[in-house]
Order: C-alpha cells, then structure tokens, then sequence
C-alpha cells in the first residue's frame, strides 16, 4: 500500500499552541476529506488522546530517545499507510531534548527526513519575529523548516507587521491565527486533561477547524510535505505480560501505548481490557494483569470502594499470574493513597507502599532501566517518568536499577513481591 506524505508541526518553544493548531489542522483536512495520521513526538500519552479524537484515527507515540531509528522509521511508516498525510506534533521547542541533547523534534524530523512547520506564538512582538524564523531555520542543515503559521495574533496591523518582516526570510508564513479566548485548553499538574474531560470536545475541535480553515492556506501546507520511505524491519516488540492478558483502562489507568498494545496482539496475546472505576476484576482466566499509569490520586475513594476490582487482583496473585504496575498502576498495587486534600484511601494492598500527593514534588525525566523482576522482557530497557507523588515504602527488592538520560545514577525504582511488581517508570522500548 502506499504511504503517506509527511510533515512535522513544531514551535520554537512549549505553551506556543501547536496542540490546539495541531488538532484543528487535523479537522479541517478531514473536512476535506484528506485522511490524516496523526502521531506525537516524544513519551506524552494525553496529546495522542486529542489527536486520536480529533483524526479519527489512533495516533502513535514517535519517542526519538526511547526508541531506535528503526523502530521510529517503521511506526512512521505502519502510521503512514492508508493515509493521505502523516501529521506528526512535536515535543516542547524544536530542539529541546532530554537532559543529554538527544532526542528533540527536530532529531525526529530529520531522521523521518520530514519537513517542519513552525508554529510561533506571536503575542508580544512584531518585527523580531524575522530573526526567531531565520534562526530556527538556519540553525541545523538537516531539519528543513519549511514554513510558519502565526498564532494569538493581536489584529489585523499586527498580522501585516509580522507577515511583512517575514518576507525577509527564506520561510513563508501559511496563515495567522487570531488570539481567541475559545481556543484554550485545560490542563492539571501533568499537562491537559483528558479529551473526556474537556467540555463539548467536539465543538472545541470544531472552533479549531474553523480557524484553520478561515486563516491557514492548507494546499500550500499539503504541498509541503515529504514522502515517507518505507520503513526497515523493525527490532522485535516488547514481549507480552502474558498470553491472556487483562488491561486496566479508564480515567485512572489512561495512559497505554499504541506501539505497546499493537506488538502484542502481532505476537498473538489474547488482550483484555476491564474499569477498575467500574469495579471491574480482571479476567478471571488471565495470566497477567497490567495496571498503566493515569490519575488514580483524582478517583482516590473511587477506587477504595472497588472492592470486586481488588479482590480480582488478590485472585490473580493468588493463581501466580504476573500484575504489574507503570506509576498510576503502582500507586494502585500499595496500601495506600493520600490525596491532594490530605485524605488516606485504602488501595489494593499487595505491595507494602504508601503513596501521596499532599506534598507535590514533580519528578521528570528519561530513564534507562535494568530489570531485577519477573517481566519478561530484555534487561535493558528505556522509559521515562512524569509524577508529582512520592512514594514511601518498605526494604523490598527494586524493580529498576535507573540512570537519567546522562547516565547519571539514580535511586533505585519500584517494588517486587513475587510475581507483583512495578514502579514509577512507564517504559517504551527495550534499550
């Protein structure tokens, strides 16, 4: 099958609205009956949920320091086939990356050998908008800035200010997005809220569109992109949990990967998905419970009172099956929880931990992990850690020797008991 063309939407720093200009160029080409992939540079699992929404398509995670090249380039392709037109959002600046320089946007679009589109925040400048497009495209040969949208542009002599000092550039400007109140999206202590949080989400994607429609040339955009080469074969994907393997998904176990999900079905798992929100147990036949990350410090009484979900948990460790938790699911397997308000919630109770958020510390970063656990995956693996509790538990066993992304050394992670494992690591690809 062919493949679709491809382009890259970045901005030269984070908080310039390449989300929300992502997601309504998504609308709007759909519109047009352009069928869009859409993907998200980077570890980020709540952006992918908007454009998965938006597109009407899953997005896939594109983790340029997680990931091998060959890995990127054959998601990038699998992503591509079937569409009109790979849609990749990027990752904070153009050229941020991890804390040892790997790892940027700008990395990704020049492996991909993809075109960028810079989305500059216009709010509080005018002519120095020249110099910041210039720099940006002439500061690394092989990432191809090939043109700019403006946004929260102030009026329409803001716009002829900004538009005329860009002509002196090699870049042109495809559109400019006027500063609208409407076109602002909720966030919480880890980024945005989910889709389903955001009132009238479907309206909110549609006040997008028509920005993009009434402001952004779109053929101009499409005819920008680059073709997609075909990707090499990949390294083999991380091995399931287990052949029949039991899910936890909703608001509080949100966070899966798509590449994750997708490699293990390839392999022949038997996936099940189940609501501990729900009270749902896991399926009763599984030989592996996985509980991923999301928010279970805002559903805290919630999950408390789930008491058919945690004695499905304690049936599954009973019967030997492998549980494990990636920071949500980790919370979940301690004790106990203490909220934002202070107030204790009981959890499943089958690692010795206690985890709170009373006391706010945000923890990020890449990580790579040496496995002491059960998992069976390779030894090495890459991941990284995004979380505001903390946690306090016993002298267990680590799940995780850990180093940051400078290879410096950091404490141990996780906890295992048995076949029960986790911590606050998500993990991505093997290393």
């Amino acid at each position: 099958m062919s493949l679709a063309k491809g382009i890259v939407i970045a901005a030269p720093r984070s908080g310039s609205g390449k989300t929300v200009i992502t997601l309504g160029l998504l609308a709007a080409l759909r519109r047009r009956g352009v069928v869009v992939a859409p993907a998200k540079t980077g570890p980020d699992y709540i952006d992918p949920a908007f454009l998965s929404r938006a597109a009407l398509r899953e997005a896939v995670n594109l983790d340029p320091w997680s990931m091998s090249p060959a890995r990127l380039k054959s998601l990038a392709s699998m992503q591509a086939v079937g569409a009109d037109l790979l849609l990749v959002e990027g990752v904070m600046g153009l050229f941020d990356g991890a804390a040892d320089g790997s790892g940027s946007t700008g990395d990704l679009a020049e492996l991909l050998d993809l075109p960028v589109v810079l989305v500059v925040d216009a709010e509080r400048q005018s002519q120095s908008v020249a110099p910041l497009v210039a720099g940006f495209a002439n500061w690394r040969a092989g990432v191809r800035v090939a043109g700019t949208i403006l946004n929260r542009v102030a009026s329409m002599k803001h716009e002829r200010m900004l538009v005329n000092a860009l002509a002196a550039t090699s870049t042109p400007c495809l559109g400019a997005i006027p500063r609208d109140a409407n076109l602002i999206l909720p966030e919480r202590h880890l980024g945005l809220v989910l889709p389903d949080e955001v009132a009238a989400f479907e309206a909110f994607v549609d006040t997008a569109a028509d920005a993009i429609g009434d402001y952004v040339d779109l053929d101009r955009l499409r005819a920008l992109a680059s073709p997609l080469t075909e990707g090499d074969v990949p390294p083999a994907p991380l091995p399931p949990l287990g052949q029949r393997m039991a899910i936890a998904r909703d608001d509080a176990f949100a966070f899966l990967y798509a590449h994750l999900l997708d490699g293990w079905r390839a392999m022949g798992a038997e996936l099940s998905f189940f609501s501990p929100l729900a009270n749902e147990a896991p399926a009763a036949d599984s030989d592996a419970v996985f509980l991923p990350g999301g928010y279970p410090e805002l559903h805290g009484a919630t999950l408390a009172a789930a008491n058919h979900f945690k004695a499905g948990l304690i049936a599954a460790r009973d019967r030997h099956a492998l549980i494990y938790g990636e920071c949500g699911g980790f919370m979940v397997l301690g004790e106990a929880l203490v909220d934002k308000a202070g107030q204790t919630h009981a959890m499943s109770g089958l690692l010795p931990v206690t985890t709170r958020i009373d006391r706010p510390k945000r923890i990020l970063g890449y990580r790579r992990l040496v496995q002491s656990g059960d998992l069976p995956w390779p030894g090495r693996l890459r991941g990284h850690e995004f979380h505001y509790s903390s946690a306090r538990q016993s002298r267990l066993p680590p799940l995780f020797a850990a180093t940051d992304a400078r290879g410096e050394a950091m404490p141990p992670m996780g906890a295992v008991i048995g076949r029960v494992m986790g911590s606050y690591a998500h993990v991505v690809d093997a290393a």
